[in-house]
């Protein structure tokens, strides 16, 4: 089944129900899905402070104060600061970061399965998979940390992915390595997930500590909290709720004709922009105007990949841009690469270039 794998290796489990997904594609598809259904959003919203009050709880911002009978606590990393705000029975999440090599797609078929190695204290350890892309990635490291957004990436972080990966897998093609990042585990200190309703704080729901799986079993933790609350709330079933998301469109998995027809209704599609990954301008813009629509460059890249490909956006960064800019009546000097204050631009040179 898998004619790469080390010769060192001496057995295997084999999971024929396991899957993989894209974790940026499922998480788009259930916002856009939870907005069509009614759900607003409050981007970078930090919460302060939390007060309990005679019907709820207030969380207050730097310049609102927000409502709520019922309250879900999925702040990752921070989900302990928030949860202790209201409770004396304290959490403790520690972050742990995990760095990634993700190869470019010439190396996606050295594997057909996620090939991963014997669990140890600190996770599952590095694994060598295929992503739905077409791309092969290997990592992640695990190593706990203290600041809650050390994202970064060390030679030596990297390297020891690499000399682990080759336990388990021969031939790694490493020269094809493309792009390397790190994410971080809310590992909480009873190593377990905590999901549920908070004992000292009535209507207030947990969903913490969702390291591996944590995005396998979203779907069913998600399901398992809006259980209670209903039941809580004595709330029923939204009669006229949209269970079906609209999907963006991809030429690539579109026939020829009906990708002719397709670029005949709206030209846009027949203008590629992102070469490497094949993105068209019409896929870019689509991303940017449907229901919450990207508003960054990450944002584009998340959703149609524009960027993600064997060049890191290294061409087509300019023209996502000017499209992100016509598409949102917004100045190029005012698009960011993701949170506000990430901002690409500066201004203009002399002369108005």
């Amino acid at each position: 089944m898998e004619p790469s794998v080390s010769e060192t290796v001496v057995a295997a489990l084999y999971a024929p129900t396991g899957g993989i997904v894209c974790p940026f594609g499922l998480t788009i598809a259930l916002a856009e899905n939870a907005c069509d259904n009614g759900t607003d959003f409050l981007f970078e919203t930090e919460i302060e402070t939390i007060n309990k009050t005679d019907s709820g709880y207030d969380l207050i911002s730097s310049d609102k104060i927000i409502h709520a009978t019922y309250v879900v606590n999925a702040a990752g990393v921070y989900s302990d600061q928030i949860h202790n705000m209201v409770s004396e029975s304290k959490l403790h999440i520690i972050p742990r970061k995990g760095d990634y090599c993700l190869l470019d797609k010439e190396a996606g078929n050295l594997v057909s399965h996620t090939i991963f190695q014997l669990p140890g204290k600190m996770g599952k350890g590095v694994l060598v998979t295929p992503t739905v892309h077409g791309n092969l990635l290997t990592g992640p490291t695990a190593i706990n940390v203290t600041d809650k957004e050390e994202t970064s990436t060390t030679a030596q972080e990297l390297a020891d992915i690499m000399e682990k990966a080759t336990w388990g897998v021969n031939n790694i093609p490493f020269r094809q390595v493309i792009t390397s990042f790190s994410g971080l585990r809310a590992h909480e200190e009873g190593d377990d997930f905590v999901v549920g309703e908070v004992k000292d704080a009535d209507g207030f729901f947990d969903a913490a500590g969702m390291e591996s799986p944590g995005l396998s079993s979203a779907p069913a933790v998600g399901v398992y909290l809006a259980e209670q609350i209903a039941l809580k709330a004595n709330a029923k079933k939204k009669e006229n709720f949209i269970e079906t998301r609209i999907g963006i469109i991809n030429p690539q998995k579109l026939s020829l004709e009906e990708r002719g027809e397709l670029i005949k209704k709206d030209p846009r599609y027949g203008t590629i922009i992102c070469r490497c990954e094949g993105i068209s301008e019409g896929e870019i813009a689509d991303a940017v105007t449907r229901t919450l629509g990207a508003v960054s460059v990450d944002g584009v890249k998340r959703r149609v990949r524009a960027g993600m490909g064997r060049c890191q956006s290294g061409f087509c960064i300019p023209k996502t841009m000017e499209i992100l800019a016509r598409e949102t009546g917004r100045n190029m000097e005012d698009i960011c690469k993701n949170r506000s204050g990430s901002n690409l631009l500066t201004g203009k040179r002399q002369g108005g270039e």
